[in-house]
């Protein structure tokens, strides 16, 4: 009844507008419209949430239980939605939008979003949303939205991949598992160690500190800050992080290359960050003066 009752309104609003035709001003505003509640999720704030729904609009989502039945999911209000976009989380609700279909008539449209949804980095589930939006006296408004829900053939983020590529590399020194370790540089891949002579090959690597993945933990640096860039061709990248290490702060700064769908790491350069206020107590300590 809700529903019947739901698209009268649509219909009686719809015959009381002009129908004009789609235009870019509103299609931007439209966009704009959706770009902002992916970013206060992102933000968790759901004062960013504030007029860009209809009273009364309503959440679907259409996915498969375990048992591979279809299950329709109807949330409503959408107030509790805005909640929880509030309420405090730790993992940051990072939906990715992969493209935008928008078909509009008059005052009336709806937008087609291919996306990926990430928990901080990893990744949750994807698939389509459908936006049902009505242009009102507020502007551009969302009545509903449908979403499809699976956890396969996901648009990948390639800068995601990277940073997860990195973060477990770390992890499995921490942990000393070699082969995930060692697994995630390429056949060719180079370790530049902090020490003048420690450049290293892949495999040159492995025969020189195996011994350390014999022990409970290798090392453990922890990352506090890291860059990524993709170049054009969008199968390398590079990156430089922080760690905090045993040794204090360290700048590394590496290449991964996309093989075969998989990043692996090409090349990584580790060094200790020495302050610049520091850099004399350094100088006698190698024995050189400043020149």
């Amino acid at each position: 009844m809700v529903t019947i009752i739901k698209h009268c309104f649509l219909l009686i609003f719809l015959l009381n507008h002009p129908i004009q035709a789609q235009n870019e001003t509103d299609i931007n505003e439209i966009k704009s419209k959706v770009n902002t509640l992916f970013d206060a999720m992102r933000a968790n704030d759901s004062m960013m949430v504030k007029g860009l729904f209809v009273d009364g609009a309503t959440l679907s989502s259409i996915y498969m239980d375990k048992r591979t039945n279809r299950v329709v999911k109807r949330s409503s209000p959408v107030s509790k939605f805005v909640t929880a976009i509030g309420t405090p989380h730790d993992p940051i609700w990072d939906e990715k939008i992969w493209s935008y279909e928008v078909q509009q008539d008059g005052p009336m449209a709806y937008v087609w979003t291919e996306y990926t949804f990430y928990l901080d980095r990893q990744l949750s589930h994807c698939g389509v949303n459908v936006f049902e939006m009505i242009n009102t006296d507020m502007g551009w408004q969302i009545s509903a939205i449908t979403d499809t829900r699976r956890t396969q053939n996901c648009i990948s983020d390639p800068e995601n991949d990277i940073h997860n590529l990195i973060d477990n590399w770390h992890n499995a020194a921490a942990i000393a598992d070699e082969s995930i370790f060692f697994g995630s540089m390429t056949d060719e891949g180079v370790y530049i160690g902090t020490d003048a002579t420690e450049r290293w090959t892949r495999d040159e690597m492995y025969a020189l500190l195996t011994k350390y993945f014999e022990r409970d933990s290798a090392w453990d640096f922890k990352t506090t800050e890291r860059n990524v860039v993709l170049t054009g061709a969008g199968d390398i990248a590079y990156f430089d992080e922080l760690l905090d290490t045993w040794m204090g702060v360290c700048r590394s700064s590496g290449v991964v290359q996309l093989i075969n769908g998989q990043w692996k790491i090409a090349h990584y350069h580790l060094s200790i960050a020495v302050p610049n206020d520091q850099v004399d107590g350094y100088l006698k300590l190698i024995g050189k003066e400043r020149k």
